[in-house]
């Protein structure tokens, strides 16, 4: 087999995923960018509440008093602007 065969084979067998540019435009969209991202992981089922995902700033924002200890630990709950 020649070297980086392989990976090359794995590489494409990757399905690829949306990434695109976004300029904050406001204060407004930057909370729902925030609000999307600390979500996202008690969307997905990942975690029940937003404070136990342990990739997260969340508690730095609980900390200076931008979010409550306990935003989104409800499973049936919905972020504004969120589909």
């Amino acid at each position: 087999m020649q070297p980086g065969k392989h990976a090359a084979e794995s590489a494409a067998r990757v399905p690829p995923y949306e990434v695109w540019e976004h300029q904050i435009r406001d204060e407004t969209d930057l909370r729902h960018h925030t609000d999307y991202i600390h979500f996202n992981p008690v969307k997905h089922g990942l975690v029940a509440r937003t404070a136990d995902w342990p990739h997260s700033r969340f508690t730095a924002y609980v900390e200076k008093g931008v979010y409550a200890p306990d935003w989104a630990a409800a499973p049936s709950l919905k972020v504004p602007g969120d589909t």
